[in-house]
């Protein structure tokens, strides 16, 4: 069996992604907080929610959104940061619309670790595009994915988009 490397994925799987003990929260919690939007993917930012490229996705331009608060659960919303998460959810879709021209969706919420969230303690709303014929021979056999684009470029895309659509009063 032929071996391909992917040796961005040993951070994550060295840095699990969870509160550290520090205090100070999750890593999202500490993304929320950082000025550094274009290290951390930071694609928008809202009053009470922001979205972010998830670091190691599922498919290309693969979004998350979420509240700045540290939240588990969809009930612990205030009815502000429940509506700015969905008009987040809507204005990131038609980005990457926009700039990756995907044939679908998968918008979704893992609630608790047994549904499946890798950082059960702050909610987050995945937006996964998709295409005709994306999953291949590649996951299902080699357990390998390949993501033909640059994180860092489809970040700078979605943030230029992502400014004229909320200008243009899509937010």
């Amino acid at each position: 069996m032929e071996s391909l490397h992917a040796p961005w994925r040993i951070e994550y799987i060295l840095n699990k992604p969870r509160d550290n003990g520090d205090g100070e929260g999750s890593i999202f919690s500490r993304i929320a907080r950082s000025g550094e939007d274009e290290k951390n993917l930071v694609i928008h930012r809202g009053k009470s929610c922001f979205a972010l490229l998830n670091n190691f996705p599922y498919s290309g331009g693969h979004t998350m959104v979420l509240p700045y608060r540290e939240v588990s659960d969809l009930d612990d919303l205030s009815e502000q940061e429940q509506t700015e998460l969905w008009k987040t959810v809507s204005l990131c879709r038609r980005g990457i619309q926009k700039v990756m021209n995907p044939h679908g969706f998968n918008i979704g919420i893992n609630l608790g670790e047994a549904a499946g969230a890798g950082i059960a303690e702050h909610l987050h709303v995945h937006i996964v595009p998709r295409w005709r014929g994306d999953f291949n021979f590649m996951p299902v056999i080699g357990q390998t994915q390949i993501l033909p684009q640059a994180l860092q470029d489809v970040a700078s895309r979605l943030r230029t988009v992502l400014l004229e659509l909320s200008a243009a009063g899509g937010s």
